[in-house]
């Protein structure tokens, strides 16, 4: 017996390869990058030396999110800033495995077929979602946001964090 799968390991395991390129060659810090497939299971996975620990959960929880929704972390994030009670549900439902913020993008053919979702953490949420969007997309698939935030280059971890005094 053979199983049909929504999202192949080849092309799971090209979006992780290309994803980790781009972090490198945009010098982010050291990345992990989760592939689902339709059905919210790994299908590839790999993270940088260096990542930190929980990095896997974030990244999963991004991707599971946006499959979950049915929407990109993103807009995740822009739907439920203004909606803390239903962000907690969701966070509730998810049994925690929700993360909305930006790294959680949709992978879809050409004809709005979603095949599943990719996650990524390690630098800021704008460039973790950068690096999804573009390899997605040289994967030959389309990704869900299409395009990243138009200032993800100039987003930075100082931007979420203030300074100590």
């Amino acid at each position: 017996m053979r199983l049909q799968t929504s999202l192949p390991l080849d092309k799971a395991n090209l979006i992780v390869a290309q994803a980790l390129v781009l972090g490198r060659k945009a010098g982010l810090l050291p990345l992990t990058v989760v592939v689902l497939d339709a059905g919210g299971k790994m299908v590839a996975m790999q993270s940088e030396d260096g990542s930190g620990l929980i990095r896997f959960e974030i990244a999963f929880g991004k991707a599971y999110g946006a499959l979950g929704m049915g929407i990109s972390s993103r807009l995740i994030r822009d739907r439920l800033s203004e909606r803390p009670t239903f962000q907690a549900a969701l966070a509730t439902a998810s049994d925690g495995r929700l993360i909305p913020v930006p790294g959680g993008v949709l992978v879809e053919t050409a004809d709005g077929i979603t095949l599943g979702a990719v996650g990524i953490s390690g630098d800021t949420s704008d460039k973790d979602e950068y690096c999804a969007i573009d390899a997605v997309k040289t994967a030959g698939l389309v990704p869900e946001p299409a395009d990243p935030a138009p200032d993800w280059k100039t987003s930075s971890l100082s931007d979420h964090y203030p300074a100590s005094t």
